[in-house]
């Protein structure tokens, strides 16, 4: 484990104790505190695929990787986090328009019992699975694009799975990760296959 990544899960675990907090400012990426703002990188500037796989809720074994070829919407939530609770009804919206399109695959964050979790997803009727991260250390995956404490965020990746658009905060609007969603998938369809 690098250095960088060892920081990044002590500040992950100190932010378990505070709970859902905005970042408060612009990291050194770039990012700037859950307000709901979108990031769309060209097809130049996406980086390395990302690898994420872990335990669902359920027990089941996720991997982001099983889902290549189309686009991933990666949902960062906590049954605890107020935010998360509101704007549930419009992300299972926006899954719901998208399910032919592109796949969702949740992250739970720092859940201290995955019941809570399955709690909330029947009780929003949540129709994509989520790796169960009480540590958070999923989130070492977006290590690039986000903070440890972003809570709630999105993050699109196209067909190859590259980082390709970030919502950092609340959904603006069920509509924007939609056409987001849509104009990243129509890319990759365009696009020949990275070697």
């Amino acid at each position: 484990m690098t250095a960088r990544h060892l920081l990044a899960v002590l500040v992950a675990g100190v932010l378990a104790l505070t709970g859902c907090t905005s970042l408060g400012g612009t990291g050194e990426k770039g990012f700037v505190s859950g307000d709901g703002q979108l990031t769309v990188r060209t097809a130049a500037e996406r980086d390395r695929p990302i690898e994420l796989a872990g335990e669902g809720l359920d027990g089941e074994s996720l991997d982001v990787a099983d889902y290549r070829g189309t686009p991933v919407v990666v949902v960062v939530w906590g049954a605890w986090c107020p935010p998360c609770v509101a704007e549930a009804p419009e992300v299972v919206e926006a899954a719901e328009e998208l399910r032919d399109e592109a796949q969702f695959l949740g992250i739970d964050l720092r859940d201290p019992d995955p019941a809570q979790a399955q709690a909330f997803v029947r009780n929003f009727e949540v129709p994509y699975p989520s790796i169960y991260s009480p540590d958070g250390k999923a989130m070492l995956a977006f290590d690039e694009v986000l903070a440890p404490n972003s809570i709630p965020s999105f993050v699109v990746l196209d067909g190859d799975g590259r980082v390709a658009a970030t919502i950092l905060g609340r959904l603006p609007s069920v509509q924007t990760l939609v056409e987001v969603t849509r104009d990243i998938a129509d890319q990759s369809a365009g696009e020949p296959a990275d070697g």
